[in-house]
């Protein structure tokens, strides 16, 4: 610490003191329930820090996420948003996928493709896509590794999306490895 952050230290230490000492010397009459409630009001404040900390390890347990099962089955819980997202290694890069049975090809965003190996810059767009915005120009690549949980798969074809694409899509290219897809109870379950 240096000496600005010692002054402020020194000054809220004081400053504390003051405020205990009123405090007590003010409720002197039924100090027994002040303290109680001192004590509780402590608590309440230790439970809220102790929330904020464990936040994240709280969401996990709280809001489900991706599970993927032995023998090909891949869980996904409905996201607030209504829609199914699937996170997936892609050429060992982590990739969120909205699952859009909409879409007919994998399709990745401008940012996703980079961050795969690929160079959006460089490729052809010379394929079109229909989409709710309008018709979009699209390239094909081509990804080498696809991988959610142990099912593996390589080589697989796709295109790169050149307008604007939050999420990239997991189209029916992708879907039809599956042989059962069900939605039920807020829940896509993907079976090979």
């Amino acid at each position: 610490m240096n000496d600005f952050d010692n002054a402020h230290l020194i000054y809220l230490i004081v400053l504390g003191v003051a405020v205990v000492f009123w405090f007590v010397a003010s409720n002197r009459n039924s100090l027994g329930k002040t303290m109680q409630y001192a004590v509780i009001w402590g608590l309440i404040f230790i439970g809220v820090l102790a929330g904020i900390g464990l936040w994240e390890d709280i969401r996990r347990t709280v809001i489900p996420s991706q599970s993927v099962y032995s023998g090909g089955v891949i869980e996904l819980p409905r996201a607030p948003d209504g829609h199914y997202y699937l996170q997936a290694e892609v050429n060992g890069t982590s990739i969120r996928f909205v699952v859009d049975t909409g879409a007919s090809q994998i399709v990745l965003s401008q940012a996703d493709a980079a961050a795969v190996g690929l160079k959006p810059d460089t490729l052809n767009y010379f394929g079109t896509a229909s989409t709710a915005n309008g018709i979009v120009r699209t390239a094909p690549v081509r990804l080498d590794s696809f991988a959610v949980g142990d099912m593996r798969d390589a080589n697989l074809r796709a295109v790169v999306n050149e307008g604007d694409l939050g999420d990239s899509l997991l189209g029916m290219t992708y879907l039809q490895r599956f042989s059962n897809i069900q939605i039920a109870d807020g829940r896509l379950v993907l079976t090979r």
